[in-house]
């Protein structure tokens, strides 16, 4: 074939296959401009039934023999997720997106503005949803740090506030607002995400998170609020602090959820379902 001949077919293939790529159905959303996107892969999807760890205090300890693990985004390193991942586990980035906290590396990203009252934990003051623009961007920074670390998913802490006493005069329509600007967030970077706790719009966000993950459902007798995300072939990750296994465990295999017993300093120790 002649040199034209070879250029205009290698043109065609690689015309061909951008067509190809633009139609393969990527779980990814559009990068929105920022440029911090992952380029395309495959979001993990986790199912209901995966039992999981759920360690906050501290570097992770791998010892749990189960596939997921969720831990704290900041005090683990790239090494920690590898580790992970070399014994099969998929990783879950914890960020609190809904409060400062002062013992945070980037805690002077956060301008006064948008610091209201304190929540109840040490060190820790709500955040002004409503201001998106000025928090867009330092969210955006911390999930590229789960991405960069080779995180799988993100979950996203106390994205509830309109429901609680934040010194901001918030509203549900506000919460919808940034929660879903969160999911995204995690999405271009091609990761998955978990709604945390907010059962009263679970039916208008079902559709925008990947997961669940739930405190105490079982104390309040609320784990049905959370059938969407099992009917939608979603994990939902729970937990509860006070009640014995006997009292619960047995209601969540039921209802389909990933349940264990745990300490409320969220350390190694767990018991499951």
């Amino acid at each position: 074939m002649s040199r034209p001949a070879l250029w205009c077919a290698a043109l065609l293939a690689a015309v061909t296959a951008a067509a190809l790529t633009g139609c393969s159905g990527s779980a990814e959303r559009p990068a929105g401009g920022h440029g911090t996107a992952s380029p395309a892969r495959a979001v993990w999807k986790p199912r209901p039934g995966l039992t999981w760890q759920w360690q906050l205090d501290g570097r992770v300890d791998a010892s749990a023999d189960v596939p997921v693990y969720d831990i704290d985004g900041f005090e683990n390193s790239a090494t920690d997720v590898a580790r992970l991942h070399r014994a099969g586990r998929k990783v879950i980035c914890y960020v609190n997106v809904g409060a400062w906290e002062d013992f945070r590396p980037d805690r002077d990203a956060f301008p006064r503005s948008v610091l209201g009252k304190p929540n109840g934990w040490s060190g820790e003051r709500w955040l002004d949803i409503r201001q998106l623009t000025t928090l867009r961007p330092v969210m955006e920074r911390r999930f590229d740090m789960c991405r960069d670390k080779g995180f799988d998913a993100v979950e996203p802490d106390l994205v509830e506030g309109y429901g609680n006493d934040t010194g901001f005069p918030l509203t549900a329509r506000d919460q919808l607002r940034y929660n879903r600007m969160i999911a995204d967030l995690a999405h271009e970077r091609g990761m998955s995400v978990g709604l945390k706790n907010d059962l009263p719009q679970i039916p208008q966000l079902v559709g925008d998170f990947d997961f669940a993950v739930n405190e105490e459902c079982a104390q309040y007798d609320e784990c049905g609020e959370l059938s969407p995300f099992i009917a939608a072939g979603k994990a939902v990750f729970h937990v509860e602090y006070a009640e014995p296994r006997s009292a619960f465990c047995a209601e969540s295999r039921r209802l389909g959820l990933s349940s264990m017993r745990k300490k409320p300093e969220l350390g190694v120790w767990r018991s499951s379902c």
